[in-house]
Parts: C-alpha cells; structure tokens; sequence
C-alpha cells in the first residue's frame, strides 16, 4: 500500500478553514481523502484521478463513507470541468499530491528501473504517448532537451546520443534496458552512488509522457475562480521543477492569496525514517483572499 507523505500536515492545512466542500485533484489510493473525511465530519471530497486501476482501489479503500465522495476518472488540468459535471461552482479547497505512488511504482508500468518492465510510464491507460514511442521516436534534439529540462540531467546530450545509436540496432523495449544504457554513459566512478544514474533520465521520460508539468501549471492556474473566500490551496511536490512552479504561481496570485507557509513545510526525521520516498517532499500553502 502506498503511504500518503506529510498527510497529517496536508490534511490540516486543508480543513483549517472549517470548510465542508474539497477537491482531491490526485486521489491515488484515496488516502488523503479518507483522512479528511474522518476528521471532518461534515466533509464531502471530490476525488479526481487519471489511473483507473488506482480509482478502483479508493473505492474499495473509502466504502466506509459511501455517499460523501465522488470521484471522476480525468486529469487535474480539467478541474473545472468535474467540477461543471459535478453541478459546484466554488469548494472550499483543493489539494495536489504531485508524489508517483508506490502502487505505481511497482507496478509493470514502467516507471522505475527497480522493476523490470515494458517503457510505458503512463498514469492514464488510455493515453497514445508512451515512454517507448519517446525513447524510440523522438529526434535526439528533443530528447536531449527533455532530459536537460525536466531532469537537469548535466548529460542530457551524451545520454540522448547513446540512445539515438542503440535504437538504430533494435528498439529499446525495457526498463532495464534504458537504465543499462544510461549507466554506460556515466563515468565508472559515478555509477553507484546514491541515486541511481538513471533516475534523472526516468523523471525526465515521465514527465514528458505524462505532461506533468503543463497539466500543473493549467490546474493551478483554474484553482482561483472556484476557490471560495477563505478556501485553501495545498500541494506536496516532489523536485524542483514542480516546486518551483507553486511557488511562482503563488508570488504571482500573491494579491488573491494569502500564503499559509511562508518557508514549504518538510517530513519530520520520523517520517522519513518510516517512509524514505518522503525525503524530497515540500508543502505549500495558500488561503484564497
């Protein structure tokens, strides 16, 4: 089971208005969502996720409330439009968890190199792109700017040109494949460190397949018009590239909010020894005006 990071905290930010009307825009296992049903009794939470495997298990996860959620099988970026189907037209709060799920993680989709499985990396099933269709047909170029920029891979171009001449032999089918491949391309020394040489390589592919970062920015920028007074805005990133958007988004709205964090809050030692995957997490928190 994948075990929701800062959810205490989060969770508290979010009811800290005494509202009753909230929006889970990455419900995963629904985590997140049941504690704020258990904690606010008053509560109905509208769960939005684009992984219909995982929907099915927030579902078994919150039959206990049955009656107080809804969720909708869509991307964040279309907030606005669950919430049309919904029949609202303001909530009291919105929370993004922007942290890929253990679930995910060890499933066969792709999206570690720990497991070895076909490039996929896609958190919607139904979506064309996938990692393969990446790897194996974008020009070098364009890799290696994806890597640079949704990476900061300092080896963008070496890595995109071993790529571009492995793919000419045959296709690079796997996960263990692509991590192999990029390893190869480090130096003998910086390959078994701390973090895995390929990890910068496999967030890269993943964001680009998932449009994680244009999808964040188009739903934190919808939060604005359906948040009441007083309705909050929290989200937990995961890397810089993300946390640097929610910053910006609030320095840029910083008439229309006020920030409830002025420096992100982070996992305690405790969490962290309990759940390492919340080591590079950070909180941030705004109050709509």
């Amino acid at each position: 089971m994948h075990i929701p990071v800062l959810l205490v905290e989060s969770t508290e930010f979010l009811l800290g208005n005494g509202g009753r009307l909230y929006v889970d825009c990455t419900l995963g296992l629904g985590g997140h969502t049941k504690r704020i049903l258990e904690k606010n009794s008053r509560a109905y939470v509208i769960g939005i996720d684009r992984d219909e495997s995982a929907i099915e298990l927030a579902k078994e996860n919150l039959k206990e409330f049955e009656g107080r959620f809804s969720i909708y099988k869509a991307n964040f970026k279309d907030l606005d439009i669950v919430l049309r189907e919904e029949g609202v037209e303001k909530v009291d709060g919105f929370l993004f968890d922007l942290g890929v799920s253990m679930y995910q993680l060890k499933s066969e989709r792709g999206f570690s190199f720990q497991i070895d499985a076909p490039l996929d990396m896609r958190m919607d099933r139904e979506q064309k792109l996938t990692a393969y269709k990446v790897v194996n047909e974008y020009p070098e170029r364009e890799l290696a700017r994806i890597l640079w920029e949704y990476g900061e891979e300092k080896l963008s171009r070496k890595i995109a040109r071993a790529i571009v001449q492995r793919r000419k032999e045959k296709p690079i089918e796997t996960t263990k494949e692509l991590a192999q491949l990029v390893a190869s391309v480090f130096p003998p020394r910086l390959r078994h460190g701390r973090i895995h040489p390929a990890t910068r390589t496999f967030q890269a592919i993943r964001i680009e397949v998932n449009k994680e970062l244009e999808n964040l920015e188009s739903a934190l920028e919808k939060t604005v018009k359906h948040l009441n007074p007083k309705g909050r805005l929290v989200v937990i990133s995961f890397h810089s590239l993300e946390d640097r958007i929610v910053k910006n988004f609030f320095r840029r709205h910083a008439e229309k909010f006020l920030l409830l964090t002025k420096k992100p809050v982070t996992p305690s030692e405790e969490e962290i020894r309990m759940n390492p995957a919340a080591r590079s997490a950070k909180l941030r928190a705004g109050e709509r005006r």
